[in-house]
């Protein structure tokens, strides 16, 4: 099989791949039908910084406690994310396992095709394809707006008559934009390893910061009593609260998955996705919760909390009684923001050119190109920042719309992950080659359970956050979900007969896979 062949030309019967000398990475990716155009520059090691320097669970967590706090106080912020933990960790050892089987830049789309029945591989793909790019658009965008807002709200802490303009804060979120691309473009890419493993290296070192700080600054004066107190502000009654702030938790954990998109750029990586991917999920939680924990018993004032413009920082301010060190931390807290976007433009890049190198967007043949010079997909990361500038004009329309389609992100994230999974479910399973990482017995439960937590994402992620519902305070994530699934089909229209996933030569895959 010609690997220039073009998505459009491809044979519908897979052919022989000739013997050409291959390293058993480069083997492994021509036999699922591509060749390798990137350079493998992430150690597994390097892989981890990578995944947890995008979902940075406490970081995440940090600025969407307010929230959780609304739902039910201290019991719900805390065991929340405990909960969505445990489910987020069942539904990554599925997408482990394809991973660990197809290791592909092009992810869940990439399992999709190959293991769907040839009469629905394609639309099945294509649809997941859309819906992860979009996902990982939203996602980024959600971490732009979070340097913004963060930004105004250390003004507003100290000086709370202003009254900051949304069209301010967009202008914030472009300059946050620019400035995130930069290191994408200056740094090498045989150095981004190092890019990625300092990221999650000031991550660790900020939770440590801000726990130890916290505890010494209080002085004792804590109030473990937080933890388990149940003070809901938000209207829903007990077990609404519950079931919203567990589908909140979610948030802190889901980036974990992007680590997928790098297979082509790490040695090994049929066994090193699982290993990155569990790794990554592990320190998000030892993070994440012992951070809410000693948060949680410095609060003194819980109304406060759940009243402020940003509650990480008054939490700081509760728990260190200093205005200065509050500002220090949070300020902190939004350099680490920013560190976590350069992995994102990376994940968004990647998806959206390995979607173009199969034909799924139009123009494909455009964005389907490595820059000779970077070494990098640099047209789709100028395509995922135009996105990105486009969709945060939303945000002066209004804050409530782009706050709404911004938490879709994770809903959308599930779903690829879990699309694949479902497939399994349905005799699929058998047809998976020998793989370093093997669900065994366990494989159809953990993907029956992956179903059954997508329906309750899909379910909580369109309620809204307080009742009653006003007009500013409407969850648009129903007609967002119509709304993407309703381009999908138009945009399926003028693809159909131009998509075509990857041709797959099973024996070369066993020999690699060995």
């Amino acid at each position: 099989m010609s690997l220039d062949i073009k998505p459009s030309e491809r044979p519908t019967e897979v052919e022989k791949i000739p013997d050409v000398p291959l390293n058993s990475d480069d083997a492994l990716l021509q036999a699922q039908g591509h060749r390798a155009e990137l350079n493998r520059s992430f150690s597994w090691i390097g892989a981890i910084g990578f995944a947890f320097s995008i979902s940075n669970a406490w970081l995440g967590y940090a600025a969407t406690i307010g929230s959780a706090l609304l739902y039910g106080g201290g019991q719900t912020a805390l065991f929340g994310p405990v909960l969505a933990a445990v489910a987020t960790s069942i539904v990554f050892q599925g997408l482990a396992e394809l991973s660990s089987a197809f290791p592909s830049s092009g992810g869940q789309y990439h399992y999709t095709y190959i293991m769907a029945p040839s009469s629905i591989r394609n639309f099945l793909a294509f649809l997941v394809g859309i819906c992860n790019i979009l996902g990982w658009w939203m996602a980024l965008a959600s971490g732009t707006i979070i340097v913004a807002t963060s930004t105004f709200g250390l003004v507003l802490f100290w000086y709370p008559e202003f009254e900051s303009q949304q069209w301010q804060v967009y202008l914030c979120y472009v300059l946050t934009i620019l400035l995130s691309l930069i290191p994408v473009f200056v740094i090498p890419q045989k150095r981004v390893d190092h890019l990625v493993n300092s990221a999650m290296a000031l991550s660790i070192l900020g939770f440590f910061a801000t726990i130890i700080t916290c505890l010494v600054m209080g002085r004792g004066d804590f109030h473990p009593e937080m933890m388990t107190q149940y003070d809901g502000a938000s209207g829903w009654s007990r077990v609404p609260a519950w079931l919203l702030s567990i589908n909140l938790g979610q948030y802190a954990y889901m980036g974990n998955g992007a680590v997928t998109h790098i297979a082509e750029e790490m040695p090994r990586p049929g066994r090193n996705l699982p290993l990155v991917l569990n790794m990554a999920q592990l320190i998000g939680v030892v993070t994440a919760i012992p951070w809410t924990m000693v948060m949680l018993t410095g609060v003194k004032d819980m109304p406060a909390v759940q009243k402020s413009f940003f509650a990480s920082m008054e939490m700081f301010y509760q728990s260190t009684g200093s205005r200065t060190a509050a500002t220090i931390l949070q300020s902190y807290l939004i350099l680490l923001y920013y560190t976590c976007l350069p992995s994102q433009w990376i994940t968004s890049s990647r998806i959206a050119w390995a979607f173009s190198r199969d034909a799924g967007l139009p123009l494909s043949s455009y964005w389907n190109h490595i820059s000779p010079k970077y070494h990098i997909p640099v047209r789709t990361t100028f395509l995922s920042a135009a996105f990105c500038l486009i969709y945060g004009l939303l945000y002066i329309a209004s804050t409530d719309a782009f706050n709404s389609i911004i938490n879709m992100s994770f809903m959308f994230l599930t779903f690829t992950y879990v699309a694949p999974q479902t497939i399994l479910l349905f005799g699929r399973r058998n047809s998976l080659p020998n793989r370093p990482f093997n669900l065994g017995k366990w494989g159809n439960a953990v993907n029956a359970f992956a179903n059954v937590w997508f329906l309750y994402t899909l379910v909580l992620v369109c309620f809204p956050t307080q009742l009653p519902t006003t007009k500013g305070s409407m969850n648009y994530g129903a007609a967002v979900a119509v709304g993407v699934f309703v381009l999908v089909m138009l945009m399926w229209v003028e693809r159909r007969k131009k998509f075509a996933g990857p041709n797959i030569d099973w024996d070369m895959l066993k020999r690699a896979l060995e």
